[in-house]
């Protein structure tokens, strides 16, 4: 039998395997059109940056999200020619914030880098799997 929990403003529900059995009965519900944190994109339409949008991931509440806040802002309501070239201070905080952290915000080169082992390692075993094959097919002649 099923079981659930409110925690603020979450119900946390808890299913058992004869729950699943039965095709389920949830209803949605419709979004709020006078929301505006239920927009869709970056940009609300009033022309502000809307922080829950899922494609800013977790920077806006991880360790640097001040600092990503910061950043981003300055750049989006940039009015210089070239835009946000008067936010390097706060780019520049975000990065050394991001660099404290790289457990959480693995940087380019090292992503770059762990695929390059990825595929050296992969390619070593290939070339251990036809080297066998070859000094088989030589045995065997």
């Amino acid at each position: 039998m099923s079981s659930f929990r409110e925690e603020g403003k979450d119900r946390i529900i808890f299913v058992t395997k004869e729950d699943h059995a039965t095709p389920s009965s949830a209803e949605l519900i419709e979004e709020d059109p006078n929301d505006p944190d239920e927009e869709g994109g970056l940009i609300l339409p009033s022309g502000d940056i809307n922080w829950n949008c899922p494609c800013l991931g977790g920077m806006v509440s991880g360790p640097c999200g001040t600092e990503f806040k910061d950043a981003f802002s300055c750049f989006h309501y940039s009015k210089e020619e070239m835009k946000g070239s008067e936010c390097l201070e706060q780019f520049r905080a975000m990065q050394e914030c991001i660099q404290r952290y790289p457990e959480l915000y693995p940087q380019e080169a090292e992503k770059v880098q762990e695929q390059e082992r990825s595929s050296e390692t992969k390619q070593i075993s290939q070339d251990s799997d036809s080297t066998q094959c070859s000094t088989e097919g030589s045995v065997e002649s």
